[in-house]
């Protein structure tokens, strides 16, 4: 038996784990020249940037690909971790550190408004309620059919999950700033946190039940134990090898081509981009043309603009992550998430390594990087080759005035990715950073399903299939479909 996975990134690493450790021998295609997807790396002069995911939750997910091997997540990287897992500021000069403590928590919140303490409590259990039924019993879960799709109705109808995750942390809390910091993490799976499901409330649950962390070496560090492991197990990993076509017989997936050769398989999963597997890697097949037709009228994520850049200065006091809301919030989401043009101010998320790791940077030096969520192409059209280095200055400017004083005097290396990066590089449709808009009727049986429905043997992982982005996502998306692929496999067998 053998299968393809194509790309390397967290969900397709985990797929192709799950498959080497169940005695399928498997073939892990990527385009880049390093392994990763999303999670690239990038280094100069001495310094070491992590591309993509930083915020590493829910660890026991990934120490389970390991164990599914028999082996164990702590021979293979060191993750350390973080606090507080974000330090919040904005620009009326309020800080909020939002740590594991729930004392440290309520005194925070009881110096912003009293009366919040008690609906903070109240938010948190009903956080930890979805956390039980979204993510505990769902997460790895296919919704391969709408009756499964009902079957869970109820319960999440109970929780009420039509409703917005800045709705739901309203009912709960009422000053504007906590507002913000329970309600920004949709953000972080690429939703509109006046849109997106309150079923997406159940990441605060998340991160307090088992913390923020952060791998020695960086997310690299992570990718590479898994490539590695991968390697012990006998997968085959092919870099610089974009895939140009998965091949077909009727209705069934036979293979991939790649470098103009055309090799067999018996089953083919894709962690590319869902528009890009059906509109150009299946293009050719009714099947791809009709589906990728059909999601053209889905919504699709903001995109990020994202800088990454090192400096000759350490910075006393400073956290890992640091988020910088700007002077408006519901109106800077609406035009992120809608606009037809670059908003004029901004909301930032900083991650500093460094203050975990020094090894990323050079002696007495920082690394960084920082994004800001922007419109995607489809919605603003712009010439980032020329708006680039514009929005990179207007960024840098205002991180130098509000947090790191001496920033550009003392820039050593900077670098930049746009939506055009995400769509040329990482094939992204309309630069999307997180495919579908995790709203709810764009969630579970909504998103594209982990097997397809024609081809019973081409499957799908990652950010655009159930349960969607983030880390703790797509591992789980690489759990469902292995889960669904090993039981195809039985049922041939039995038959």
């Amino acid at each position: 038996m053998k299968a393809a996975v194509i790309g390397s990134g967290f969900g397709g690493l985990a797929l192709a784990l799950r498959l080497q450790a169940n005695g399928i021998q498997t073939t892990l295609f990527e385009a880049r020249d390093k392994p990763g997807g999303r999670a690239y790396v990038y280094e100069d002069k001495g310094y070491v940037f992590d591309a993509g995911p930083t915020v590493i939750t829910d660890p026991s997910c990934i120490e389970e690909v390991f164990a599914e091997a028999g082996r164990k997540l702590s021979d293979y990287v060191e993750l350390m971790p973080v606090s507080p897992f974000y330090r919040l500021l904005w620009q009326d000069g309020t800080s909020f550190d939002y740590v594991n403590d729930q004392a440290a928590l309520e005194r925070q919140i009881a110096a912003l408004n009293p009366a919040d303490v008690a609906g903070y409590r109240e938010f948190l259990r009903y956080s930890e309620e979805l956390f039980e039924e979204g993510y505990v019993k769902l997460g790895s879960v296919p919704f391969l059919s709408f009756q499964a799709m009902m079957r869970a109705a109820p319960q999440l109808v109970k929780l009420k999950s039509w409703r917005s995750v800045y709705g739901m942390v309203s009912r709960f809390i009422k000053d504007e700033h906590l507002r913000q910091a329970f309600s920004f993490h949709a953000l972080l799976v690429g939703g509109n946190p006046f849109h997106a499901s309150s079923i997406y409330a159940l990441i605060h649950a998340l991160e307090r039940k088992w913390g923020v962390f952060f791998p020695r070496g960086g997310t690299g560090a992570l990718v590479a134990g898994m490539v590695r492991l991968f390697d012990e197990l006998g997968g085959v990993v092919r870099l610089s090898c974009p895939i140009e076509k998965i091949t077909t017989i009727g209705d069934r997936a036979t293979g991939v081509i790649a470098d103009g050769i055309e090799e067999s398989f018996d089953l083919v999963a894709t962690n590319a981009d869902v528009m890009h597997s059906y509109g150009k890697l299946l293009g050719h097949h009714k099947r791809g043309r009709a589906e990728h037709r059909r999601l053209s009228d889905k919504r699709f994520s903001m995109s990020l603009f994202v800088i990454y850049f090192g400096v000759r200065k350490t910075y006393p006091g400073l956290q890992h992550h640091t988020i910088l809301f700007g002077p408006r919030y519901r109106e800077l989401i609406a035009e992120i998430f809608a606009g037809e043009a670059l908003p004029d101010d901004f909301s930032l998320y900083l991650h500093a390594p460094t203050v975990t790791d020094p090894a990323l940077a050079p002696d007495g030096c920082t690394a960084f990087y920082v994004l800001s969520p922007v419109p995607h192409l489809g919605s603003a059209p712009l010439d980032w080759s020329v708006e680039g280095p514009r929005y990179r200055d207007r960024i840098l400017g205002a991180l130098e005035t509000q947090l790191l004083p001496g920033l550009r005097e003392n820039l050593e290396t900077c670098r930049i990715f746009t939506p055009d990066d995400f769509q040329s590089q990482l094939n992204s449709h309309l630069g999307s950073a997180f495919s579908l808009e995790p709203i709810l009727t764009q969630s579970a049986w909504f998103r594209p399903h982990n097997r397809d429905d024609v081809i019973p043997n081409l499957y799908f992982v990652g950010a655009g299939t159930h349960p969607g982005a983030g880390l703790p996502g797509v591992i789980g998306s690489a759990k469902a479909t292995a889960g669904v692929i090993l039981a195809d496999l039985a049922a041939r067998r039995a038959a």
